[in-house]
């Protein structure tokens, strides 16, 4: 698999390990996180990728728990409703595409969200990309969210940094290329690289 030259990193203290992109921080290096969360951002840009081992959701049909787990998503960002949170695909993910022979499934979900930066009035437009690996025999739903902005609205805290397409400003006035965003593509390499290292984890 084509990884661009990056390296596996560990998660969740060495449990698992994954593919990560480039041009990352660790949230826990700033602030507390929960224990079942793994949080970075994009050094210049609002994206973010989370990772979280979640409860099992048993009475969802597998094909379900991915929407299941958006609509949560939405409903913490106060983005719930047709107006503000639309799926726009689910899928299931080939095993022979991933190193996750422990799940019992893996999905794929494409969402869009109009989310409001700490609860401001202002929202953004989120484009919200989903894995999901279920896992039954460990009664544990392994979420991996990719929050990619697309619009960021004028009156948002988030106007004045760096888009994830543009350019930044410097002390001295001059506009320099931003550190490449996230794509799609980095998204893809993380699900696919995803391996569970001690199952012990589980507890």
């Amino acid at each position: 698999m084509e990884t661009g030259g990056l390296q596996d990193q560990l998660l969740f203290g060495g449990s698992f390990s994954a593919v990560l992109p480039p041009n990352r921080k660790d949230i826990s290096e700033f602030q507390d996180i929960p224990d079942n969360q793994e949080v970075f951002i994009h050094t210049r840009t609002d994206q973010s990728i989370i990772v979280e081992l979640l409860e099992y959701q048993g009475h969802l049909a597998d094909q379900d728990a991915a929407r299941y787990h958006f609509e949560d998503i939405a409903s913490s960002n106060d983005a719930s409703g047709s107006e503000k949170s639309e799926v726009l695909s689910v899928e299931l993910l080939p095993s022979d595409r991933l190193s996750f022979p422990e799940c019992s499934s893996a999905w794929f979900l494409s969402g869009r969200q109009l989310v409001a930066k700490f609860n401001e009035q202002a929202r953004n437009t989120v484009n919200v990309y989903l894995g999901l690996f279920r896992l039954p025999q460990y009664t544990t739903d392994i979420l991996v969210t990719f929050n990619h902005p697309t619009v960021i609205g004028p009156l948002s805290s988030s106007s004045g940094s760096a888009s994830v397409q543009g350019s930044f400003p410097t002390a001295a006035g001059e506009a320099l290329e931003a550190t490449p965003a996230w794509n799609l593509n980095h998204f893809q390499i993380l699900l696919q690289t995803f391996r569970l290292l001690n199952p012990t984890v589980f507890g």
